[in-house]
């Protein structure tokens, strides 16, 4: 009976002793984590709690990192978001004030008879091109702030798109033709049924063609329809003066010019708006460039199921 009595008892100490170990180890663990979480109240959200597997706070540690890598990352989008407004803020006071500075001046120089006659009729013109330049940048701008905030309302319907496709190059030939443009057009007679926002893809193709006529500095322009079992292709091609490697990666970013080639009288919004729309058609468009060669846009979109 004593022997059992002892065994009990060394049972117990035993039992006690490793719920004491236990017990201090998470407070240890409690300890280690209130320093830790008062360290990323104070801004530090590098801080991480090391655990082992077998540890009691193991699921509470796991879920306090989780955190502060979400706010780290949410931190560093909020910091690049900043900075991206920033460079937009500067982009838009030069875009603006470059162009209005020169308008002024224009008027300026017919409000004060400083220039008369043909001269002043033809600064009244240039003030006019000027005005509308503007105009079409402002126009832009808060095209591509609607879509970038997502408050763009589209209409999408199941149509025929090249039977779209066919409708919107109708009005750009004699654009083409009165800029010394030779096209060719491939657009296949059977129906090719899409979910589309038709004033959305007419964005898409007049920004594109707009692009080849005023920038490429081409005197060709091709437009192939093709497609396959799920998805169809709008291919737009020029031989114009094309577009370095290094600049491709970001033409269609806001407000990207690139200094030496196409882009460079734009605004820098019309390929950042094609972009948005083909994205809300689920769609993706691709560029391949050559200097001196040409570019070729290809939009991919999805067939209607």
């Amino acid at each position: 009976m004593n022997s059992y009595l002892i065994m009990g008892l060394v049972f117990a100490i035993l039992i006690i002793s490793y719920l004491t170990f236990k017990l201090y180890h998470v407070n240890e663990q409690i300890s280690f984590i209130k320093d830790v979480l008062e360290d990323i109240k104070a801004g530090n959200l590098n801080r991480r709690i090391l655990v082992q597997n077998n540890d009691t706070t193991k699921q509470i540690c796991y879920d306090i990192n989780q955190i502060a890598m979400n706010s780290q990352s949410q931190l560093i989008h909020q910091r690049q978001s900043e900075q991206a407004y920033k460079r937009l803020m500067t982009s838009l006071s030069h875009d603006v004030k470059t162009p209005l500075a020169s308008l002024i001046g224009y008027l300026e120089a017919v409000e004060k008879q400083i220039v008369i006659g043909e001269e002043k009729d033809e600064y009244v013109h240039v003030a006019f091109e000027k005005a509308q330049q503007l105009k079409q940048f402002v126009e832009n701008l808060f095209e591509w702030v609607k879509l970038d905030s997502g408050e763009q309302v589209f209409h999408f319907e199941i149509l025929d798109l090249n039977e779209v496709t066919r409708h919107i190059i109708a009005d750009w030939v004699l654009v083409l033709e009165n800029s010394q443009f030779e096209y060719e057009i491939h657009i296949p007679e059977k129906d090719c049924l899409l979910r589309i926002d038709v004033n959305a893809y007419t964005r898409i193709l007049n920004n594109l063609l707009q692009n080849i006529v005023i920038h490429s500095k081409g005197d060709k322009m091709m437009l192939r329809v093709l497609e396959d079992q799920q998805r169809i292709k709008v291919i737009i091609t020029d031989n114009g003066v094309g577009m370095t490697s290094d600049h491709l990666p970001h033409i269609f970013e806001r407000l990207y010019q690139c200094d030496n080639s196409r882009l460079a009288k734009g605004d820098g919004l019309g390929l950042a708006i094609t972009k948005e729309l083909v994205n809300a058609h689920l769609g993706t468009i691709t560029v391949n460039s050559t200097p001196n060669i040409g570019t070729e846009f290809i939009i991919s979109l999805p067939k209607a199921l």
